[in-house]
């Protein structure tokens, strides 16, 4: 991707662990914040989420494996998304960052922004020696033919949400249970598997945030929960643009 044009700043916001239906919520304020012309700075989000099976416009259901009872027994809900592509897996041990950025201010097309996220992803790992790398076919990260992050984002009148989810140290086990983004025979990975010991969420969101400022050109700045006022008055009046999911 070429290196953007220096931006404005944006706020750099860790969340901790939220429900998947909050944080779209939230998602949804902060577009509609962008849109309206009520918030200029863009706006990162990271967070982990619990368990949970999100499906997106393609679908996904007929991709998961085993029954509703025995997802319930371990507690993970199936969720539906607008974002672009099938079923995938988020769970605790997962860094998540959604991007709230306003691509046309930043001349910035969909396919340039995606092939961002994934040299994102792609820095995180080299951080620990993990050599990864993006896929034009199926997007995300991968080491060699196994899969260590995704991607899957929508666009609503030039304002990019959603984004990507890296494995970082979570139970593999859940990505069992389904065929992820549909794809068969598919292998997930995380950084703490290839690398075969240990590694702390707090040093990849560290990396996350020197990666993802250096990547998108972008100086980041630590806010809280409290800049983004009130998600209640989020609405989903604007209609989105199909996504890319991989």
């Amino acid at each position: 991707m070429p290196r953007p044009p220096a931006c404005p700043g944006g706020l750099w916001i860790e969340a901790g662990r939220v429900e998947y239906g909050a944080a779209l919520e939230l998602q949804h304020h902060i577009v509609r914040q962008k849109v309206e012309k009520q918030r200029d700075e863009d706006v990162v989000l990271v967070l982990e989420h619990p368990p949970v099976y999100t499906l997106g416009r393609r679908g996904g259901r007929e991709n998961i494996r085993v029954s509703g009872a025995f997802l319930a027994e371990r507690g993970i809900r199936i969720f539906h998304a607008e974002r672009g592509g099938n079923i995938t897996y988020h769970g605790p041990g997962q860094l998540v960052i959604y991007p709230i950025m306003n691509l046309e201010a930043r001349a910035m097309g969909v396919a340039d922004y995606v092939a961002g996220l994934e040299t994102v992803m792609v820095r995180i790992a080299a951080r620990w020696g993990i050599v990864a790398a993006g896929n034009a076919r199926n997007r995300g990260a991968w080491v060699e033919n196994r899969k260590l992050g995704s991607i899957g984002v929508t666009v609503r009148r030039g304002i990019c949400f959603h984004g990507l989810a890296l494995n970082v140290n979570p139970s593999l086990e859940p990505f069992t249970w389904i065929r992820p983004c549909g794809l068969k025979d598919v292998a997930m990975t995380s950084i703490e598997t290839e690398l075969g010991q240990p590694v702390k969420m707090a040093d990849a969101v560290k990396t996350a945030r020197e990666a993802f400022s250096d990547v998108f050109n972008m100086p980041l700045h630590d806010a809280d929960m409290d800049a983004l006022g009130d998600p209640r008055q989020a609405q989903q009046a604007v209609p989105s643009k199909p996504a890319i999911h991989g």
